[in-house]
């Protein structure tokens, strides 16, 4: 195998080693030879009806609170699904191919209007005014690794309290696969806290597809030791660049795997490593499609 070395940049005046995001770093931890896929190959991902309508609710939560408090309601935000969709549709003309016919289009739609009917029964928009929505954070942590990601929604309390808020279109996940979950929250936290010296008071991920709310109030040893793991994880991710080992770790996931035909573990043979000398410092893309592992 062809070994690679670790792109540096910079950013901000500081030496950049690489990036993870939440979505990344969950690839790398499910499975190495995913991550390769994606971020090395960059081989590219199907769109299914189930990741488009989570980006089409997401789409329709973020202009909800771009109308008056008072006009929040379920029938606006239903109202809201049609141009969302257009503009999906526009940006990326395949996605109509997704479905057979009108009447499939529009029971999919519905589905998106009935998830929407699950967000009003976990809380009322019109009693909120976010501080930010799809927010950008980023930093750069010891050692130069660079975190980022997109928040869905950031709220500040008059008294200061912050709360960072994940929309999920799926089911919230068993007991003992909670702590799995709220990774990628405690990995917005600790950027967040690095950038403006606060910890986040709460940490919420609301479940649209069975209306449950999972909490989670970290403090600095929480985002310490998050810190101390995605550290780690990216020491593993160069050692399977500079050897060219991406190991395959199966799972029950593989059956949600785009790439389960090029995969060893299931008698496939990945393609050669690209031409190039360096992992890249990958950049920063919004992703709100929802993965098996949201799903109960």
């Amino acid at each position: 195998m062809r070994a690679q070395t670790v792109e540096h940049t910079l950013v901000d005046g500081v030496d950049v080693v690489g990036s993870l995001s939440p979505s990344r770093a969950s690839d790398f931890m499910t499975c190495p030879l995913l991550y390769r896929f994606r971020v090395v190959d960059r081989l590219p991902q199907e769109s299914t009806p189930d990741a488009v309508r989570g980006t089409l609710v997401h789409a329709v939560l973020e202009d909800l609170f771009d109308a008056p408090a008072a006009q929040r309601t379920l029938e606006h935000a239903r109202s809201l699904v049609g141009p969302a969709w257009d503009r999906l549709r526009e940006a990326d003309p395949e996605l109509t191919a997704l479905f057979t016919d009108g009447t499939a289009l529009a029971e999919w739609l519905e589905s998106a209007g009935a998830l929407l009917g699950s967000y009003f029964a976990l809380e009322d928009p019109r009693r909120l005014e976010p501080a930010d929505r799809e927010k950008y954070v980023e930093t750069v942590v010891d050692g130069g690794l660079l975190l980022r990601g997109y928040v869905d929604r950031v709220d500040v309390a008059p008294t200061g309290e912050v709360r960072v808020v994940d929309y999920k279109t799926g089911r919230a996940p068993r007991e003992v696969f909670e702590a799995k979950a709220m990774f990628q929250m405690k990995f917005y936290a600790l950027v967040m806290w690095r950038t403006t010296g606060t910890v986040p008071t709460l940490l919420q991920l609301m479940y649209l597809g069975n209306e449950e709310i999972l909490r989670y109030s970290p403090d600095e040893h929480d985002l310490v030791a998050t810190e101390r793991k995605l550290r780690a994880l990216w020491a593993a991710i160069e050692r399977a660049a500079t050897t060219g080992e991406w190991r395959a770790r199966k799972s029950a996931l593989c059956g949600w795997c785009d790439h389960k035909e090029l995969c060893p573990e299931w008698g496939g043979t990945p393609p050669p490593l690209p031409e190039r000398d360096a992992l890249p410092v990958e950049p920063a893309v919004h992703s709100p499609a929802e993965s098996p592992a949201d799903a109960d």
